[in-house]
């Protein structure tokens, strides 16, 4: 996998949440840190995405909010 997005970060799916239109994917990328993405229940069913399946976060973002905490 060739991609121009420099955050990519590999994991293994932990659960995924299926609705009418959108899944929602929870991927662990170690060190306790946990991405969760929502994409297409089509695009679940073409990468054959399953809990226990190897998977990529890749971020690719215009904008990046920073918080501190109070």
């Amino acid at each position: 996998m060739k991609l121009s997005a420099r955050n990519q970060l590999k994991g293994k799916v932990i659960n995924i949440n299926k609705g009418a239109v959108n899944s929602i994917v929870t991927i662990d990328i170690g060190g306790g840190n946990i991405i969760t993405a929502t994409i297409s229940c089509a695009a679940v069913d073409e990468l054959g995405l399953e809990v226990g399946s190897d998977a990529y976060a890749v971020i690719k973002a215009t904008n990046v909010m920073v918080g501190i905490d109070e």
